[in-house]
């Protein structure tokens, strides 16, 4: 705590002069990006891995960086909260692209390998299971057990949002880019997954030319 509101100050004084006219457009709105859809875990920082400002993403942070699937009558499996991030997002800020952002050393992934009926605490052992159908995914044992879950997961949550019927027509129109993404934190390396390959390919300047090159 204490570093965080030392860190406010230092932030007011050295470093906020040079974002005042950024924040001071904010009071229009918001225009950003991407929904980007990560995990909880303290050591992800989306802004910082990809150099963007305030106001360029609108950010889902959970437990596992997990979507709910959406019921054939339109409503989400579990609570509203993804739900209507998801809607706003596409409905009233436009974004073109969501990403969903899995990670290495991922503690929901952990705990689905140990087993989700050994989770003690009610709600978390709940709400992983919206991630459990990626230990059924194929998994190509290339990395740690945990980590190819965490990539599969990725995989499983892109599907997920495609039960969306919002989802489903802004991708069907053109409208909206589906992307999956993993985080190294052990090297600061972003993957992102390539269907045409069936596997995660780092994000260098040859890759990000071939993401770009897509985009609608």
């Amino acid at each position: 705590m204490k570093k965080l509101v030392r860190g406010i100050v230092e932030f007011r004084n050295k470093r906020l002069p040079k974002y005042q006219e950024l924040f001071s457009s904010f009071a229009n709105g918001q225009n950003p990006d991407a929904l980007f859809v990560t995990c909880s875990d303290s050591r992800i920082a989306p802004n910082w891995f990809a150099s963007t400002d305030p106001g360029d993403l609108f950010v889902i942070r959970n437990v596992g960086n997990i979507i709910p699937c959406c019921h054939q009558d339109g409503h989400s499996t579990a609570d509203e909260s993804e739900a209507a991030a998801i809607e706003f997002a596409i409905l009233n800020l436009k974004v073109a692209d969501i990403i969903v952002c899995g990670h290495s050393d991922c503690g929901a992934m952990h705990a689905l390998l140990k087993g989700r009926e050994k989770i003690e605490a009610p709600h978390l052992r709940a709400w992983l299971r919206h991630a459990e159908g990626s230990l059924d995914r194929e998994r190509k044992g290339k990395l740690s057990p945990e980590n190819e879950l965490s990539q599969q997961n990725v995989l499983l949550q892109l599907e997920h949002l495609r039960s969306y019927q919002v989802v489903k027509e802004q991708v069907l129109s053109g409208k909206l880019n589906l992307h999956g993404w993993w985080f190294d934190l052990y090297s600061g390396n972003v993957f992102a997954y390539e269907e045409s390959s069936q596997s995660y390919v780092l994000i260098d300047e040859a890759e990000a030319k071939r993401i770009i090159a897509r985009l609608k």
